[in-house]
């Protein structure tokens, strides 16, 4: 065996003992669980929780709103995306788009229901302008508005990354073979993307099907699964056994999802080259899609803006004058100093490991003549963590390494984040790479280079780039989240998220916003910094290129 193979099977094998101790066998204990009865194994929980009127209530209920989010999510995401790609709108207006579009993967889903609360309750801020309460907020209409402004964000990149590879002279083919307006954008637009819309529905339906966040503030009577779960775990008396079963339920909607995204994979087609095509000039469609994102946007902002303003005054909305007091108390109590230093802890080596194992994975499965079966074995990992929720995973940990020394320690977290995460940053890795020259490891092995050494003098600088992008999509998704680590977290683990949770307890909205704030400022600062570093990375290598074709002539 040649000295690269044995080092990228000890690389591949390495971290493929890693996901079967962190993901195969929680999940199989998981599972195990919720068959085990007092006097062994059976069916018992299962019948029992199937019995529970409230519990299928609950599931119902996440069905029908995840189902609404769903098709509302998609058909906006749908919008926001043609109006980027397929319009002649204003650019400025385009970037606002793009800009406004991004908040929310900003901030935790957890704050999104008390800004709800804040905007559209009876003394919120809306409310207010409008002069009387819209509609009830806790309950189905709360929800749906925070699932949209959740799923948003992920179905639009997902239908606008996919515009991108639609062909628009076929826009114009259409139009010379005398088809109707109707017909051409249903065979030119709508077939090409079928896929990537169907891929935005199941996950917008699965985001909201498992979130906790948003339920945990404006629920109210309308119960969810994702609650119940919560309520089983953390309530005054656990019963894991019954847990695991709910969580085992809820991974069923993600399976049928992937189910239907394997189905509708046979509808997607590549074209084998892209003619660039100028949009065809048209005001009315542009003032009317213009001004529906527009309100869209605006709609999104006008909800989160009151977050931004609530904390800064003494006594919202009867008081408006300017205070900095709930900032500064918040800052010196409960030991908040420490608790952002562990959120800054658990989402920096969050995204450097994270980054290190989905580049290694899929740097083995697209640049490697590794076999067939363990690219595929990598490729199953990647469906399984897409597809097991948050709490799931979490869950399936608690019950693994409850009585271990991982227990209530940042490295469990810090796992827990990785393999929530893995999937997008590995498909990002996988579709990079792909792309480059696939000679270069064969070069560097013929110049005497170890394959390790060319993967970091050649592979990585040509994909730092990509690489930025990961660190980044890991580092935000870790200081948002809450699902996977309320199960997780101990006291001195605490997160910002978590302590988030805490104060929604004891009513504090403001100092709820406060922390919010503080996420959203830390986001905002680790995304200008990736964006700066890959525009200055590809500057470079612009000016560098030019440099070298002026030698050569």
């Amino acid at each position: 065996m040649s000295k690269t193979k044995l080092e990228i099977k000890i690389v591949y094998k390495a971290l493929i003992v890693f996901f079967i101790i962190f993901l195969i066998i929680p999940l199989i204990v998981l599972l195990f669980k919720s068959f085990q009865v007092e006097d062994g194994i059976g069916i018992f929980n299962y019948i029992k929780v199937l019995k529970d009127v409230e519990l299928i209530a609950s599931i119902k209920n996440s069905i029908f709103i995840s189902l609404c989010t769903a098709v509302i999510t998609t058909l906006i995401s749908f919008i926001l995306a043609y109006v980027l790609n397929s319009t002649r709108v204003f650019k400025p207006l385009k970037k606002i788009i793009n800009t406004g579009i991004a908040i929310p993967m900003l901030l935790p889903s957890i704050a999104y229901g008390f800004a709800i609360i804040y905007s559209f309750g009876k003394q919120g801020l809306l409310t207010k302008i409008f002069g009387r309460e819209l509609f009830e907020i806790y309950g189905f209409n709360g929800l749906l508005i925070g699932y949209v402004i959740y799923t948003l964000p992920s179905a639009f990149l997902i239908i606008n990354n996919s515009f991108k590879y639609v062909d628009k002279k076929f826009i114009v083919v259409s139009k010379l073979m005398g088809d109707n307006s109707i017909r051409r954008f249903i065979n030119t637009i709508l077939r090409p993307l079928i896929g990537s819309i169907a891929g935005a529905f199941v996950l917008a339906f699965i985001l909201s099907f498992t979130d906790f966040g948003i339920p945990a503030s404006v629920g109210g009577n309308y119960n969810v699964v994702a609650t119940y779960l919560y309520q089983t775990m953390l309530g005054a008396i656990p019963n894991f056994n019954l847990g695991a079963v709910i969580a085992v339920l809820m991974l069923l909607p993600a399976v049928v999802g992937v189910l239907i995204l394997q189905y509708v994979e046979r509808f997607n087609f590549n074209y084998d080259k892209f003619t660039k095509v100028e949009v065809e000039i048209n005001k009315l469609r542009d003032i009317i899609l213009g001004t529906i994102s527009m309100g869209i946007i605006l709609g999104i902002l006008s909800i989160f803006i009151v977050m931004f303003i609530t904390p800064f005054m003494k006594n919202f909305p009867y008081d408006m004058s300017f205070t900095l007091k709930y900032f500064i108390n918040t800052l010196h109590t409960n030991n908040i100093l420490q608790v952002y230093k562990n959120s800054i802890i658990v989402a920096t080596f969050s995204a450097i490991i994270g980054t290190i194992v989905a580049y290694a994975l899929a740097m083995i499965n697209s640049r490697t003549s590794i076999s067939k079966r363990a690219k595929l074995n990598i490729d199953i990992i990647s469906m399984v963590t897409n597809t097991v929720p948050g709490m799931v995973l979490g869950l399936a940990y608690l019950m693994l390494f409850n009585k271990s020394d991982l227990k209530g320690t940042f490295i469990i977290i810090i796992i827990s984040n990785i393999v929530h995460f893995f999937t997008t940053p590995y498909l990002m890795g996988k579709n990079a790479l792909s792309k480059m020259n696939p000679s270069w490891e064969t070069t560097g092995e013929l110049m005497g280079d170890s394959w390790i050494k060319t993967i970091f003098r050649v592979v990585i600088p040509n994909s730092i780039t990509t690489i930025i992008d990961m660190v980044s999509y890991y580092f935000i998704n870790s200081m948002v989240t809450i699902s996977a680590i309320i199960f997780l977290v101990g006291s001195r683990t605490t997160v910002i998220t978590t302590k988030i949770k805490e104060f929604q307890h004891y009513a504090k909205f403001n100092e709820i916003f406060v922390l919010s704030i503080i996420i959203f400022l830390t986001n905002i600062i680790v995304k200008l910094s990736c964006d700066y570093l890959k525009k200055r990375i590809t500057t470079e290598k612009i000016i560098k290129n030019k440099f070298n074709r002026g030698k050569l002539t």
